[in-house]
C-alpha cells in the first residue's frame, strides 16, 4: 500500500493541531484534531479558499449554539434543531464542504452546559478554529504534490491501456465481455484524470513568467486529455461494432488496421517528444511523412458501400468518424507539441520525475 501525500497531510495536520491547543493549555484538544481533519485540501489555492469557508462555518455554527444554548438550553432536541438550520444556511450559501465542521462547532458548544457556558463555548470554538489553521499550515509548508508528473504519468498509462486493447481488438483476439469490463475501468479512470487535470490548473503561480509557462501547458495536457478521450470512444465503438467489422471485406479490414496502427505509432511517440526523449520537429511539419491517409480510408469505406448492403454502413458509420476524429485531435496534439518545444523553450521546462 503507498501512502499519498493527503494520507501524510492530515496525519501531520492532526498531530499539528493537537500539539498546539496542548500548548495553549486549551481543553478538549481532540476537538483541534476533528477540525483539522475537514479542513485538509489537495492543493494550496483551495486551501486559502477553504480556510476562509471554514472561518465563516465556524462562526455560524458557533453564533446559532450559543443563541440557542442560552435561551433554550442544550436538550439534546434544540441540538439537533440547531443543527438543521445551520445545514439549512451552509446550503443557503453554497458551502456544503463546510457543514461538517460546522456541525462539530455546534454539538461541541452546545455539550457544554454550565454556569460558565459562554467562556466553554468560545474556548471550544477557537479550539476548533484552531485545528483549522493547523490544516491550513500544513498545506502551506507540505511539499506541494508534483502536479505535471502525477498528471503525464496518469495520462501515459490511460493513454497506453486505451491503445493496448484497440489492437487487441483489431486482431480479433479479446473477449467480448473481459473487454466491456475493461472499458467500464478506463471511463473511471479518464475521470479520476480530469479530477487530477482540475487540482492541478488550480494550483497557483506567483510569477507571471510561471503563469505564462503554466497556460501553455494546461493547453497541452488539456489535448492530451482530449486525444485520449478520442482513442477510448475509438476503442468503445471497435468493441460494439465488432461483429459488423469483421463482416466488411479484406481489403477495407487491412486498411482500418493500417491507419489505425499509424494512429497508434503516432500517439504513443507524441507522448514521448512532450518529455524530450524522442527529438522534436519543426512546427511547420507537425505530421510524419506516412501521414493519416483520410482519403484512403473513406474512399474504401465509399466503395463498400456501392457494391454492398447499405446497411452495414450505416452501422459502421460512427465508427469511421471516430476513427477521424482521432486522427484530428492527435494532429492538433502533435502541432501543439511541436511549438511548445520550439519557441520559450526556457520556460517551457517540464517537470516529470521518476515516482
Amino acid at each position: 500500500m503507498k501512502l499519498g501525500a493527503r494520507i501524510l497531510k492530515t496525519g501531520i495536520a492532526i498531530t499539528l493541531a493537537l500539539f498546539l491547543a496542548t500548548a495553549f493549555q486549551l481543553p478538549s484538544a481532540a476537538f483541534a484534531g476533528i477540525s483539522a481533519i475537514f479542513a485538509i485540501q489537495p492543493t494550496i489555492y483551495r486551501s486559502y479558499l477553504s480556510i476562509i469557508e471554514q472561518i465563516q462555518a465556524n462562526v455560524i455554527g458557533a453564533g446559532l449554539a450559543i443563541g440557542f444554548g442560552l435561551i433554550f438550553g442544550s436538550h439534546p432536541i434544540i441540538i439537533g434543531l440547531t443543527a438543521i438550520i445551520v445545514i439549512a444556511i451552509n446550503l443557503k450559501l453554497k458551502a456544503e464542504n463546510t457543514i461538517p465542521v460546522a456541525l462539530v462547532t455546534v454539538i461541541a458548544i452546545l455539550e457544554s452546559p454550565g454556569d460558565d457556558f459562554i467562556e466553554v463555548a468560545f474556548v471550544r470554538f477557537f479550539t476548533i478554529l484552531l485545528g483549522v489553521l493547523a490544516a491550513f499550515i500544513v498545506n502551506l509548508v507540505f511539499i506541494p504534490p508534483k502536479y505535471e508528473t502525477k498528471l503525464y504519468m496518469r495520462i501515459t498509462e490511460n493513454t497506453e491501456d486505451i491503445i493496448k486493447w484497440i489492437r487487441i481488438n483489431l486482431r480479433q483476439a479479446s473477449e467480448h465481455n473481459v473487454l466491456k469490463d475493461e472499458i467500464v475501468k478506463l471511463k473511471e479512470h479518464m475521470i479520476k484524470l480530469d479530477q487530477l487535470y482540475l487540482n492541478y490548473k488550480e494550483e497557483r503561480n506567483y510569477f507571471k513568467r510561471e503563469s505564462y509557462a503554466k497556460s501553455r501547458k494546461l493547453v497541452l495536457f488539456r489535448q492530451m486529455i482530449v486525444t485520449t478521450n478520442r482513442a477510448l470512444e475509438t476503442l468503445k465503438k471497435l468493441h460494439r461494432l465488432e461483429n459488423e467489422l469483421h463482416q466488411m471485406p479484406e481489403n477495407f479490414q487491412k486498411v482500418l488496421i493500417s491507419e489505425l496502427d499509424y494512429l497508434l505509432y503516432v500517439h504513443e511517440e507524441s507522448l514521448l517528444r512532450f518529455i524530450g526523449k524522442i527529438k522534436t520537429q519543426p512546427p511547420s511539419e507537425p505530421m510524419r511523412e506516412n501521414k493519416f491517409n483520410k482519403q484512403q480510408l473513406t474512399e474504401v469505406f465509399m466503395e463498400f458501400y456501392k457494391k454492398q448492403d447499405s446497411s452495414c454502413f450505416y452501422h459502421l458509420l460512427p465508427l469511421v468518424s471516430a476513427i477521424i476524429d482521432y486522427s484530428e485531435q492527435l494532429e492538433h496534439l502533435d502541432t501543439l507539441i511541436s511549438s511548445f518545444q520550439s519557441f520559450h523553450k526556457e520556460d517551457n521546462e517540464v517537470k516529470i520525475t521518476e515516482e
